[in-house]
């Protein structure tokens, strides 16, 4: 992708963000085209991760990030409660705690009843992928029950090494790339990420 096409596209992406999918009544009821893309599940996954919402370390300077969302179904608009959301990514210096009994920036939520999730976490920093810096990113695994598991990523609109990672850059990631917005006045920042699943 070259850096016009970037732009553009990180422009768009707040716009079409929020118009994501075609929802069209069939009978009673919605089909839709949203579900969210997947992406690669990495080498540092770690299973039963802490439930929490609070993901934040006073080690850590990097600025407080709010991930909000919901999970919904396939029709796009039907909630999901009780869906596990399994989230992780590295620290500030771009190390994945794959040892420790904290399991930092390692957590697990269940969706509300309205399928809401809320996590309270750090910018996650940066590592080098073989020459090649990955672009900040969240990791998501997020399962309910009637639907398939989806596992996926979370990047950053603005972020420079969107355009040269073979996953950050793919056109399914474009929903995945999301706007930051400063909320409040305490220097902390928020993004929205929906989530959609195909039901099973």
């Amino acid at each position: 992708m070259d850096r016009k096409k970037f732009l553009t596209t990180a422009t768009l992406t707040a716009f079409s963000y929020s118009i994501f999918g075609c929802v069209k009544p069939v009978g009673d009821r919605f089909e839709g085209s949203c579900e969210t893309s997947k992406d690669i599940l990495g080498p540092f996954y770690r299973p039963d991760a802490p439930f929490r919402s609070d993901l934040t370390s006073s080690k850590n300077a990097n600025p407080i990030i709010n991930i909000v969302g919901a999970v919904y179904q396939d029709d796009c608009q039907t909630p999901i409660p009780e869906a596990l959301v399994e989230i992780w990514h590295c620290d500030g210096a771009g190390g994945y705690d794959n040892t420790s009994d904290e399991y930092r920036y390692r957590a697990s939520w269940e969706t509300n009843d309205e399928g809401q999730y809320v996590f309270k976490t750090q910018m996650p920093g940066k590592y080098l992928n073989g020459k090649l810096y990955r672009p900040a990113h969240i990791h998501f695994r997020v399962s309910a029950k009637g639907h398939n598991e989806l596992i996926s990523q979370l990047y950053f609109q603005g972020d420079p090494h969107i355009t040269n990672d073979p996953w950050a850059s793919s056109p399914n990631a474009v929903h995945r790339i999301v706007p930051i917005i400063p909320v409040g006045t305490g220097g902390e920042l928020t993004v929205e990420f929906n989530i959609y699943l195909k039901g099973n």
